[in-house]
C-alpha cells in the first residue's frame, strides 16, 4: 500500500507549521532540544509512491521502529483508516494522544513502545509530542520521572497522630515534638496562614494601628510580638500599609527589619480605630476555636482515681471516710455542696480539688465575637505557666502565641459575689469586655465560699445557674446586644456553714448531686494535727501539754474539736512567748492563756 505525499506548495506550509510547533514545544519544556533529524531528511520526490518510500512527514511524533536495524531507523506509518493507496490530501502533523493505559518501563536504551505501536506517554509535566516531534528516536534517550521522596502525612509532621483524651474527644495533633498527656492534653499549633488560623485581618490591622499610635514607633518584629502573630504573616500587612502611605520607614535595623511610624493619614486612621476600641493586645481568637479548646481539655470524663486525690490532699489531714466520700463527687466533674461547722477545712478542701485533675490548660488571651473583644486571661485569677520557648530571630515557634498555658484554674468567690460578676462586663470608655467568673474557671473549679452570705439573694444566684448546671452551657449577653453560647465546664463547689435545705429548694438540690458534710475530727486526728502544726509553726511538740489541753479545756466542758484550732492555739502560744521574750515551747500555763483568749466568747 502506498500514498502520495503532499504537493510542494502545501509541503512548505506544513514545514512552517511544524517549525512553529517545535518552537512552541521547546518553550513549554524549558528549552529542551528536539532532534532535527527528521527535518534534515530530504523530502521524497513528488508523486513517488510504493513500499520503499517512507513518508517522514506523516509519522506521528515519537513513533519509531523498536525492531529496526539502526537506532535512528524510522518506522513506516500506515495510512489513516479508510484511505486507499491512491493519492491522498495533505495532512497536518498531529501530536499523538496520551494512551489510556500505562506500560511497563522498558530496559535501558530501548524505545518505549505500547503493544499497539503508539508512543509511551511522556514524563509528567512534559507536553505531549515534546519527546520527538520529528519522529527520530536517536536524538535523546528517554527520560524517566525522577522519584520523589514520600512526604509524611500532615498530622505526623504536626506532632503525631490524633489523641483521644478528656472524655473520648478526638484531639488534633499539637506542635512538632509535643506529646499529649493527662497533665497537658492539648497545645495550639502556630498559625501557618491567616485563613487556617481564622485571623480576622481587619481586626489585626486595627490593633497594629492602635499599637503604633500608642508606642509612637516600633520595629516590625516587635509589632508581631505585640499582636502574638508570626512575623511572616504580619510583614505583608506592613508592606501594604506602607504602599498605602499610612506608615513609613523611620530607619532600618541590623536584623533586616525596619522601624515603622505612622504618617499623618495613618495617624488619623489609628484615631478612628481607637475611638471604637482601645484594645491593642494579642490578636483575638475565634469563639468557635475557644469552644473547641474547652472540649479538648474538659475535666468531665477524666475520672481521677484515689491516688490522684491522695496526691492533691497530701498537705492536709483527711479522714479516710471523708476521702471516700469526696472521690466520686470530684470524679463526676459536676457540682457538690460542702457544708458543716466553721473551721473544719471546707475551703481548704475546695481549693485543692483541682489538683486531682491535669496540671495545665491553654486559654486564649482574648476572644473575637463579631468584632467585640472579650478578654479571657486574667492575671488576678490565673497562674501563668508557659512552656520553654526559643526567643529572638531564631524563634522557630511551635505553639500559637495568642494562647497562654496556665495552671488549671481554681477561682474562689466569697461574700463579695454579685450578679454583675456573673455577666460580661464592658468598659464604656475602652469598649473592652471582661469575661465573667464562670468563663474564667472553665476546665477548673469554681468555689462559692460562704454560700448564703453574698450581697445578692440566694434565689437570684440559683435562678441564674439552674440551667447551666444541668445543660453544661451558658448564655452571655455582649454589650452590642449579641447573645452567645459558651461552655459551662467546671466543678462548682458550694461551701457553706448553713444547712443546704435551709438555703435552696429541692429543684436546685437535684442539680447538685453530691452533698458532703465536713464533720468534726475525732480526738486521734486532733492530736495528729497538733503534731503536724508544731512542725509548721516551729514550736517543739510536747505530748504532755496536749494531754493537759484536751483534758482541761475540751472534755470537761464538752467543747467540740475543730480542724483549725491546733493551728490557732499554737500561734497564740508562740506570739505570747515572743512578746514576753520567753523560749518558745508548750507549757500548761501557756495553753491556759491561749484558751482564755481564743474561747472567751465561744
Amino acid at each position: 500500500m502506498s500514498f502520495t505525499p503532499p504537493s510542494a506548495g502545501n509541503g512548505a506550509d506544513a514545514d512552517r507549521q511544524l517549525d512553529a510547533l517545535i518552537s512552541r514545544i521547546q518553550s513549554l519544556t524549558g528549552g529542551e532540544s528536539v532532534a532535527p533529524a527528521a527535518k534534515q531528511q530530504p523530502r521524497p520526490a513528488q508523486g513517488a509512491t510504493g513500499p520503499g518510500v517512507t513518508a517522514t512527514n506523516q509519522v506521528p511524533a515519537g513513533q519509531v521502529d523498536a525492531g529496526g536495524s539502526g537506532a535512528g531507523a524510522t518506522r513506516p506509518s500506515p495510512p489513516p483508516a479508510g484511505l486507499s493507496g491512491g493519492p491522498q490530501p495533505a495532512q497536518r502533523p498531529t501530536v499523538p494522544q496520551r494512551p489510556a493505559a500505562q506500560n511497563p518501563t522498558p530496559a535501558a536504551g530501548d524505545t518505549p513502545v505500547t503493544p499497539q505501536g503508539a508512543p509511551r506517554p511522556n514524563r509528567p509535566g512534559t507536553p505531549q509530542g515534546a519527546a520527538s516531534a520529528s519522529g527520530s528516536a536517536a536524538a535523546k534517550p528517554p527520560q524517566r520521572a525522577r522519584p520523589q521522596p514520600a512526604k509524611p502525612p500532615a498530622k505526623e509532621a504536626a506532632g503525631g497522630p490524633k489523641q483521644s483524651l478528656g472524655g473520648g474527644v478526638e484531639i488534633p495533633p499539637g506542635p512538632l515534638g509535643f506529646e499529649p498527656s493527662r497533665d497537658e492534653a492539648w497545645r495550639p499549633v502556630e498559625p501557618e496562614s491567616m485563613e487556617k488560623a481564622g485571623i480576622n485581618e481587619s481586626i489585626l490591622e486595627a490593633i497594629m494601628y492602635r499599637f503604633l499610635l500608642t508606642a509612637g514607633e516600633s520595629e516590625g518584629r516587635k509589632i508581631a510580638d505585640q499582636v502574638k502573630v508570626p512575623f511572616r504573616l504580619v510583614e505583608p500587612i506592613l508592606t501594604r500599609m506602607k504602599m498605602e502611605q499610612n506608615i513609613a520607614y523611620k530607619n532600618a535595623t541590623a536584623t533586616n527589619d525596619y522601624v515603622y511610624i505612622l504618617t499623618e493619614t495613618g495617624r488619623q486612621i489609628a484615631r478612628n480605630h481607637s475611638a471604637d476600641c482601645t484594645y491593642f493586645g494579642a490578636c483575638p481568637v475565634r469563639l468557635e476555636d475557644y469552644i473547641k479548646s474547652i472540649r479538648y481539655q474538659t475535666i468531665e470524663g477524666q475520672y481521677p482515681k484515689k491516688a490522684d486525690l491522695v496526691r492533691a490532699f497530701s498537705d492536709l489531714l483527711i479522714n479516710p471516710k471523708m476521702l471516700n466520700r469526696l472521690g466520686p463527687a470530684i470524679a463526676s466533674g459536676r457540682g457538690m455542696f460542702l457544708f458543716g461547722f466553721p473551721g473544719n477545712g471546707k475551703t481548704s478542701i475546695a481549693e485543692r480539688v483541682t489538683g486531682a485533675f491535669g496540671k495545665y490548660i491553654w486559654i486564649p488571651r482574648s476572644v473575637d465575637i463579631d468584632g467585640d473583644v472579650l478578654r479571657v486571661f486574667d492575671p488576678m485569677n490565673h497562674v501563668l505557666a508557659m512552656p520553654e520557648e526559643n526567643t529572638g530571630l531564631l524563634d522557630i515557634g511551635g505553639f500559637d502565641k495568642r494562647w497562654v498555658r496556665i495552671e488549671r484554674p481554681t477561682i474562689i468567690a466569697g461574700g463579695e459575689l454579685t450578679m454583675e460578676m456573673l455577666e460580661v462586663l464592658c468598659n464604656s470608655d475602652t469598649n473592652i469586655s471582661e469575661s465573667p467568673l464562670q468563663l474564667k474557671s472553665n476546665c477548673g473549679t469554681l468555689v462559692i465560699d460562704d454560700f448564703g452570705r453574698q450581697k445578692m439573694r440566694v434565689d437570684e444566684l440559683l435562678n441564674r445557674w439552674i440551667i447551666p448546671l444541668e445543660k453544661r452551657y451558658d448564655f452571655l449577653n455582649m454589650a452590642s446586644g449579641k447573645k452567645i453560647q459558651v461552655p459551662f465546664d467546671q466543678l462548682v463547689i458550694f461551701s457553706t456553714n448553713l444547712e443546704p435545705k435551709d438555703l435552696v429548694d429541692d429543684a436546685f438540690l437535684r442539680r447538685i448531686p453530691y452533698k458532703i458534710e465536713v464533720e468534726n475530727p475525732p480526738e486521734q486526728d486532733f492530736r495528729k494535727l497538733f503534731e503536724i502544726m508544731c512542725r509548721i509553726t516551729k514550736v517543739p511538740y510536747n505530748p504532755d501539754a496536749i494531754d493537759y489541753l484536751i483534758k482541761t479545756h475540751y472534755l470537761p466542758v464538752g467543747r467540740p474539736f475543730r480542724n483549725c484550732q491546733p493551728r490557732d492555739l499554737l500561734l497564740q502560744v508562740r506570739n505570747f512567748c515572743l512578746y514576753n521574750d520567753l523560749e518558745v515551747e508548750l507549757k500548761n500555763e501557756y495553753f491556759d492563756f491561749a484558751c482564755d483568749n481564743y474561747f472567751s466568747v465561744m
